[in-house]
């Protein structure tokens, strides 16, 4: 009897949701330490932002009704609030690292409220950086530079229309910064479904399939190859 194959897995770009009803942002406060960034250990060539170093403090804005479980700020750390943080570590997710208290000495509002609201306590984290890899010919881009190192796999683009990871190269993790593609923190359904179960806020999962960056609104590749496989 023919076995049929399990399907492939699917994948999420997270972002943080804009004008929603947790929407919430922060910005670190002067002085700010900063490290070395990341490098390829075959090519030595950077592949990440500065990481921000202790102490861990900021101003928390919160442009919603209610103050969200996760925010983006500038670099390649997150925040997460203390329930998301603790149900990530129930549920046996990886991916994340760190999980250092944030200091926040000031709190913005947009809105008036009545009632003052309570900040949650909240955690910078860092998305790792997994061996899930950009396939390239599966994915639609407009290419400036093409791949010069194969474990790094950085590749210059002017925009993305979509993108697949090559079959066979992740390494399992929930949360991660494939290769090829370390400007987007990936995820699996696994962590999808975790976001829902626990009903968190102030995330958006987009399919790989469907992201879009293309600031200079150059549109799709003309001539590009399939669309990706997710």
């Amino acid at each position: 009897m023919a076995i049929n194959p399990s399907p492939a897995p699917r994948f999420f770009v997270l972002d943080h949701e804009m004008w929603g009803a947790h929407d919430t942002t922060f910005s670190s406060v002067s002085p700010t330490n900063v490290g070395e960034a990341p490098r390829c250990p075959r090519c030595n060539d950077i592949i990440g932002m500065l990481p921000w170093l202790p102490p861990y403090r900021g101003e928390v804005t919160l442009h919603g009704g209610a103050f969200g479980d996760f925010i983006k700020p500038a670099g390649y750390e997150v925040l997460i609030s203390e329930r998301m943080a603790e149900a990530f570590r129930a549920d046996g997710l990886t991916g994340l690292q760190g999980f250092h208290p944030v200091d926040v000495l000031r709190v913005r509002g947009r809105r008036k409220k009545s009632q003052p609201l309570e900040v949650p306590r909240y955690f910078v984290a860092t998305p790792c950086f997994g061996r899930a890899a950009l396939d390239v010919a599966h994915s639609r881009l407009r290419i400036r530079e093409p791949m010069a190192c194969t474990e790094c796999r950085s590749i210059g683009v002017d925009s993305i229309h979509g993108f697949s990871l090559e079959p066979g190269t992740w390494a399992g993790e929930d949360v991660f910064r494939p290769r090829g593609e370390q400007g987007s923190i990936v995820v699996s359904e696994r962590f999808a479904a975790f976001v829902q179960r626990h009903a968190l806020t102030n995330m958006k999962l987009i399919p790989t399939e469907e992201f879009v960056w293309d600031t200079s609104r150059l549109g799709p590749p003309t001539g590009a190859p399939e669309a990706p496989r997710e």
